[in-house]
């Protein structure tokens, strides 16, 4: 909301002072008469003083007309009218202004009805088209914001909404400067808040979001294991090969084995055979030994447990 300036009433205030002497002067020497209509007078050239003085902002810019005519574009600063025949129908900001709008329930290409929340971002570039020109170029912009975002997306399928929302806010800010530069108006940017869609095609479109993921989880494993069935392969290629690697990594896998706390492994006497470990007595006996090596070395980590000293009296 525009403020006031107080210098006009303070110039009235100083012209009625001021006056106050020759009212005096005349009503001393002429009578009360003539005192009373110098008092008129001053009265009436304070208020026209205080009429012809007008302040503008940094901001402002002041349409002044004379007899119904454009006379000048004023602002900032300081300016005179002339009473009565100038008038100042519109005070103009040119700052950057915001304002919202939306489109409720708007069908999109896909038949799929929206609520869009979006802000303008716009200023006015020629005070004069835009007090003119247009009856309220406020109003206007608003109304042809909410067309131009109900055609945006009449022509946009929902996914695109969804992901490019730059792009839209490009192509509506295109659609709404066009409409709005006779006006004096430039439309700086658009921005979309949010766009809302019915609850139940959210969870639609959740539960759509949950299989794709699943189908690439599953995609990503059954490549995994086919790669790991080609390293298999390579690893049988390479102990065919070489029976000495094969031997070497089968005593590994029956030390690992006899590593871990079981004491009872199972081996095929095809696979003792094939190892050359002497048999089958021969791993039973490798087994009880790595058994009693472990069972040694965790009594020796054992912690010994502190006896109280018992003291006889001597006889």
């Amino acid at each position: 909301m525009r403020q006031a300036s107080a210098i006009p009433t303070t110039l009235f205030l100083i012209v009625a002072v001021i006056g106050l002497w020759p009212a005096y002067l005349a009503y001393s020497a002429l009578g009360a008469a003539s005192g009373a209509v110098v008092s008129v007078l001053v009265l009436i050239c304070a208020l026209l003083a205080g009429a012809a003085t007008k302040i503008a902002s940094q901001w402002e810019r002041v349409v002044v007309l004379r007899l119904g005519r454009f006379r000048a574009l004023q602002g900032p600063g300081l300016f005179f009218i002339v009473p009565i025949v100038d008038t100042v129908p519109y005070w103009i900001d040119i700052r950057v202004i915001t304002s919202s709008f939306k489109a409720e329930k708007t069908l999109t290409k896909d038949t799929v009805p929206v609520d869009v929340d979006a802000v303008l971002f716009w200023r006015v570039v020629d005070p004069q088209k835009a007090a003119l020109d247009v009856e309220d170029y406020s109003s206007a912009i608003a109304w042809a914001s909410q067309t131009a975002l109900r055609d945006v997306i009449g022509k946009t399928m929902l996914a695109d909404m969804l992901e490019g929302r730059e792009k839209i806010s490009r192509e509506l800010g295109r659609i709404i400067d066009e409409r709005s530069k006779p006006w004096g108006v430039n439309v700086i940017s658009v921005e979309l808040k949010d766009v809302l869609i019915p609850a139940t095609l959210e969870d639609a479109m959740s539960m759509q979001a949950q299989a794709e993921r699943e189908r690439q989880a599953r995609i990503i494993l059954g490549d995994s294991e086919r790669q790991v069935a080609e390293k298999f392969q390579e690893a049988a290629r390479t102990y065919t090969d070489d029976p000495t690697a094969f031997h070497l990594r089968a005593m590994n896998m029956l030390y690992e084995g006899l590593k871990q706390n079981s004491t009872i492994v199972i081996v095929p006497s095809t696979a003792v055979e094939t190892m050359n470990l002497g048999g089958l007595m021969g791993t039973t006996a490798l087994g009880l030994e790595l058994t009693k090596a472990r069972e040694q070395k965790a009594r020796e980590h054992k912690p010994r447990e502190h006896r109280p000293a018992v003291v006889r009296p001597a006889a």
